[in-house]
């Protein structure tokens, strides 16, 4: 019976996983797609077993038959995918079906590959394909696109990897990778595997408009291992998964089964647990995130209107002492829209900048922005981090890739870089149509004057208000020629957009940041108002100065401005705000 047909009047139960009960009749330490040429009855033991507890699909042992893990080249590869068909299709006999796996190919593997691979099974006369554990689509459109466009009847399986939290390794949601293999006219079936256990697959198709024009597949692990003497092992609850499953047939998967951990005794389990024979309908899902009639506003901006809006940054401590930050920020608590705080810049440990935001806001009651930035913490910190930000009444973030770690800490200190800004605003935005959807954070990015190619700006700057930015903050600005660049990049935008202001405040301080930090144009007229003998008092008015001309040259068409308070002194922020006033 063609796959089609049979879904429509049933449930298709599969197999499970194939490498944890290899290991239980297979002594020989090897990879178990190795032994489809070393140990074919041993492969073909395990497949029995799986037809004979009920599976109705069993899938070859080629998960990981790639030139990478088998250490072989092309022409063994194809040996090795023959093979692991023809003892599947032995085992299988007529009693159930029989797909092509297909797993996710290393990272230092050619993704040529997956064109291989597929087109092998082709040729052998594969008809069902399970592309599985994966942690994107795209890199396999074109290989879906590739099969059908041989066999037009081909059943196409996608199923993605995900997390607890409903995330792939790449940082990309469920519903995000659930859509992308949904909306592929190529696929048949859509679903995921690995990762989770049965309950957390549950929840995570709870979240998912399922569609009814698909089919889904769920095929969770037995449950989460533990390590003991360096051998992963899964606890026997076979009674427990058969149960979980259920739910999820009953849910409308029309695919269930089980990954890492489920022996054929926990798919005995489940085909006695369950009528197969049975199509469970899928409930409607299409809106099942319930919104308020109105959601929240917590932008800094919100009410304002045309009003000229002042953000201010301060520097978190680099020690306990809050001091002069607490005066500064008390201060600025009712003469600025937002104060914000940066992300240990330069790759320097300050505190933390959420925790700083925290500690104002609650003593000042001013709005505070936290800079969030890509380098120091992963995808699942994150979104941790940001979740808390939020509980804590923190409505407002601006979200950068931030700064490398400096060569000098290399070696002790590594990046982490699971994002770029515009992927942390994509996820953050998900956050938004979830579960922060009654209470969405407002989030901005940064835009860099500076950069050579300033059309390649302006298109990052698009693709971050396409993810939901709805502000930017520029970085300082001292020159006639930026003020003219940063005029054109905001008459391409509609976002906000609040030019960076930042006094000079010595010689010494003018030429560190014209030779030392990026980004920032410091013109040679400018440091030459300085000079070494001058005192404090004299530096500071020239460069309370500078800033106030380029502030009356960008008043026209900016939204707004950034204070950066250099060393968080309190008499350079009394000196901006009264120029405000004299706008």
């Amino acid at each position: 019976m063609d796959i089609r047909e049979y879904l429509k009047k049933n449930t298709l139960l599969t197999d499970g996983a194939f490498s944890t009960y290899f290991s239980s009749v297979c002594e020989e330490n090897i990879l178990p797609e190795a032994a489809n040429i070393l140990y074919p009855d041993k492969v073909k033991a395990v497949h029995e077993a799986y037809v004979e507890a009920g599976a109705k699909l069993i899938r070859t042992n080629t998960f990981a038959s790639n030139t990478e893990s088998l250490a072989c080249d092309r022409a063994e590869l194809a040996k090795n995918i023959a093979a692991g068909w023809n003892i599947a299709k032995e085992a299988a006999k007529d009693n159930c079906f029989v797909a092509a796996d297909i797993g996710q190919l290393p990272e230092n593997a050619d993704s040529s590959e997956y064109r291989f691979i597929a087109d092998e099974f082709i040729n052998i006369g594969a008809d069902i394909f399970v592309f599985e554990t994966l942690e994107e689509f795209s890199p396999i459109e074109d290989v879906v696109k590739r099969i059908k466009t041989q066999n037009e009847n081909a059943f196409v399986i996608v199923q993605f990897c995900v997390n607890a939290y409903g995330y792939s390794s790449k940082g990309i949601s469920a519903k995000e990778l659930y859509k992308s293999a949904l909306e592929c006219p190529y696929t048949d079936c859509v679903g995921f595997n690995c990762g989770v256990g049965p309950t957390h697959m549950l929840e995570i198709m709870k979240d998912l408009p399922l569609s009814k024009d698909k089919f889904f597949s769920a095929l969770p692990n037995a449950n989460y291992p533990t390590l003991v003497t360096s051998r992963v092992v899964y606890t026997d609850n076979g009674e427990y998964f058969a149960f979980k499953i259920k739910e999820i047939a009953l849910f409308g998967a029309d695919i269930i089964g089980g990954c890492c951990g489920s022996t054929p005794r926990y798919i005995k389990k489940t085909a006695e647990k369950i009528r197969l024979d049975v199509k469970y309908e899928k409930p409607d899902l299409l809106e099942r995130i319930t919104h308020s009639e109105q959601k929240k506003d917590s932008s800094f901006f919100a009410g304002k209107g045309d009003k000229l809006l002042i953000a201010a940054e301060l520097d978190p401590p680099r020690d306990g002492d809050t001091q002069t930050l607490m005066d500064t920020a008390n201060y600025l608590k009712d003469k600025v829209d937002v104060i914000t705080f940066a992300d240990s810049p330069s790759g320097r440990t300050r505190a933390a900048s959420t925790l700083m935001s925290l500690k104002v806001m609650h003593e000042t009651g001013v709005k505070v922005m936290p800079h969030i930035c890509c380098r120091d913490i992963n995808a699942i910190g994150m979104r941790s981090q940001i979740l808390g930000a939020a509980i804590n009444g923190i409505g407002n973030l601006l979200v950068i890739t931030g700064d490398p770690v400096p060569n000098a800490y290399r070696e002790n200190v590594k990046s982490v870089f699971n994002f770029d800004s515009v992927r942390l605003m994509h996820m953050i935005g998900e956050l938004n149509d979830t579960v922060l959807s009654n209470d969405p954070i407002c989030y901005g990015g940064a835009i860099n004057y500076a950069r050579k190619n300033i059309d390649a700006e302006i298109n990052r700057a698009l693709k971050k208000e396409a993810e939901g930015c709805s502000f930017f903050l520029t970085q300082p600005v001292y020159a006639d020629e930026d003020i003219k660049t940063l005029r054109k990049i905001v008459s391409r935008l509609k976002s906000k957009v609040l030019v960076g202001i930042m006094p000079l405040v010595s010689y010494n301080n003018a030429n560190f940041i014209k030779n030392e930090i990026t980004g920032i144009n410091v013109p040679d007229e400018l440091l030459a108002r300085f000079h070494k003998d001058m005192s404090k008092e004299e530096s500071r008015q020239v460069g309370l100065s500078a800033c106030f001309e380029v502030m009356k040259k960008t008043v026209y068409f900016a939204d707004g401005f950034y204070f950066t308070i250099p060393f968080n002194r309190l008499s350079v922020a009394k000196a901006l705000i009264e120029m405000v006033g004299e706008l």
